[in-house]
Order: structure tokens, then C-alpha cells, then sequence
């Protein structure tokens, strides 16, 4: 089961590059990590974001009035999105959020923190929590708890 995330920007900090690889990295092939990267102003942004969807995505939006989720909960719902078999797809807005087609197009609305993140950062902490999710349900010894 990939996921695949799809976030506005095309020319991201040398750090935001090699903080998502280096996490991406270390996920097993069963959930490798694709990045896609459609840019425009927030509608046509929209658009460009939900043709890059497919239509049996399970499509997670990452949206500051979201619902919120620990990582030992994100892990259990990785477990289960693992069960599912679906394409899991994460669509990160610009600094404008994400359009409300995209948000109408989501299945679930998930907000990282309570903070307002920049977009670049989501990027890194959506992978790291992806990656960190994962070690807990392999009983890898990244995560401390």
C-alpha cells in the first residue's frame, strides 16, 4: 500500500528535500512514499491537486481544523488503512490551505497540530509521522513512547 502525497510547491528548501527522502527512505517498499507537486493559485492549485487524485483514493486532507491524532492512533489507523488496501493519498495545501473542492473531495480531514505550520514543514512531519507510525507497528525501536 503506497501512499502518495500531494502538496503545492515546486521549489522547496534543499532541508525539505532531504528531511522527506531520508524518512521516506527508511519506509519498507510495501509503503513507499510518492511526492507530487502541482503549483498555482489556490483554485487552479485545487484543481491541478484533485486531478492528480485518483478515483478510488482514500484521500486524507491535512487541514489545521482537522481532527487531530496521536501517533499511537495514526499507527492503529495505518493498520488499518493496511487492511483496507487502498491508495492512501495526503494533499497538503499552499500557504493558503487547500481549496473547498479539495477539502469537500477528502475523506478525512486530519490536522497535524493546533499550530499553524508553514507548508514545507508539513511535508517533513507528515513523513516522519508516516515513518514513526510505521516502526510502531513493526515494533521497530524508533519510536519511544
Amino acid at each position: 500500500m503506497p501512499f502518495n502525497v500531494i502538496s503545492i510547491g515546486t521549489r522547496m528548501p534543499a532541508w525539505v528535500n532531504d528531511g522527506c527522502l531520508e524518512y521516506s527512505k527508511r519506509m519498507p517498499a510495501e509503503f513507499r512514499i510518492k511526492n507530487q507537486s502541482p503549483s498555482r493559485a489556490m483554485e487552479d492549485e485545487g484543481l491541478a491537486i484533485l486531478k492528480a487524485i485518483g478515483p478510488r483514493d482514500f484521500v486524507i486532507a491535512l487541514d489545521v481544523i482537522g481532527t487531530s491524532m496521536s501517533t499511537l492512533k495514526l499507527a492503529a489507523q495505518m493498520a488499518s488503512w493496511q487492511m483496507q488496501g487502498d491508495q492512501i493519498t495526503f494533499v497538503i495545501g499552499g500557504p493558503d490551505g487547500l481549496s473547498k473542492n479539495c477539502l469537500d473531495r477528502a475523506d478525512m480531514r486530519w490536522s497535524l497540530s493546533d499550530l499553524t505550520l508553514p507548508h514545507p514543514l508539513v511535508r517533513v512531519v507528515l513523513v516522519e509521522q508516516l515513518y514513526r507510525a510505521w516502526s510502531i507497528n513493526a515494533n521497530h525501536p524508533y519510536h519511544r513512547s
